[in-house]
């Protein structure tokens, strides 16, 4: 048996049928002699070029075998199986009476698959630990199943761009400020806020303002200017009605709001009504 590095025997991953070793896949093993010594080469009657038998214990596909079987013609191949492909010259033609199927199952879902495979051309020898597949053109087909260790997945190493070696983790230039995409519009001279005519040109205000997102707001670019109702230069009457309110202070409020709470004190001061209790008066 083939043990891999942990010291439990790898699994096999498929089986084929192949016409030498120059046709015999990559990775795959060619069984060209039996147990008992004799050439396992597979012919048909009155065709001189045979075939053999090979197999791989290849991981990379993620799926190994976990059980063969020989059937005929006649019968139908089982749910779950397949015949195995064959790598053959043009010379060559496998024989269709009896054929060679395999289940194969997905490396991650099974603990236990096909080891390995065996051949003996003597109906008569038995191999130990085997068991007994079928036999197939004068040949024996013997298999023996197992635990496995699947080896642990390995990670892809990822392809840095050439992009990613340019960036570098020390900026010697600061990052230059965003500027807004959509600018407020300019006012012409003759229309400026008061608000924005008012302010002060050495402010700490102006000094910020230097076109980023900090220095922009919602009411920029709107004038400011008051109602035509509340323009006391333009209205004389209404400038006149305003004249005539009189504030009073706060303590001719208190004068003209006050309350003695009189009626609460003397409803306080009652007397409580008695309660007759036998021959005198018990106060409640």
């Amino acid at each position: 048996m083939s043990v891999n590095q942990q010291g439990m025997p790898r699994p096999v991953t498929a089986v084929a049928w192949t016409s030498n070793s120059s046709t015999c896949p990559k990775d795959f093993t060619l069984i060209n002699i039996t147990e008992d010594g004799v050439a396992a080469n597979f012919t048909r009657f009155g065709i001189k070029s045979g075939y053999y038998l090979c197999y791989s214990k290849d991981l990379a596909g993620g799926v190994v075998v976990t059980d063969i079987q020989i059937i005929t013609d006649k019968e139908a191949i089982p749910h779950g199986y397949c015949y195995i492909p064959e790598h053959l010259d043009s010379k060559a033609a496998v024989s269709k009476r009896k054929r060679v199927c395999v289940r194969v199952t997905p490396v991650g879902s099974v603990d236990t698959a096909v080891l390995e495979i065996k051949l003996t051309a003597r109906n008569k020898m038995m191999l130990q630990y085997y068991t007994y597949v079928g036999d197939i053109n004068g040949y024996v087909l013997w298999c023996s199943k197992g635990q496995f260790s699947a080896p642990p997945p390995q990670t892809k190493p990822r392809s840095v761009s050439l992009d990613l070696h340019r960036l570098s983790l020390e900026q010697v230039n600061p990052p230059s400020l965003l500027k807004p995409s959509n600018p407020p519009p300019r006012l012409l001279p003759g229309r400026i806020s008061q608000r924005r005519h008012s302010l002060n040109p050495g402010s700490d205000s102006v000094q910020h303002f230097d076109g980023s997102l900090q220095g922009i707001t919602a009411l920029d670019g709107v004038p400011f200017s008051l109602h035509p109702d509340f323009n006391t230069q333009s209205d004389g009457m209404l400038s006149s009605q305003m004249n005539d309110i009189y504030i009073k202070s706060l303590k001719e409020i208190e004068n003209e709001y006050s309350y003695t709470f009189a009626v609460e004190e003397s409803a306080a001061r009652r007397n409580r009504p008695s309660v007759f209790s036998g021959s005198s008066f018990s106060a409640q």
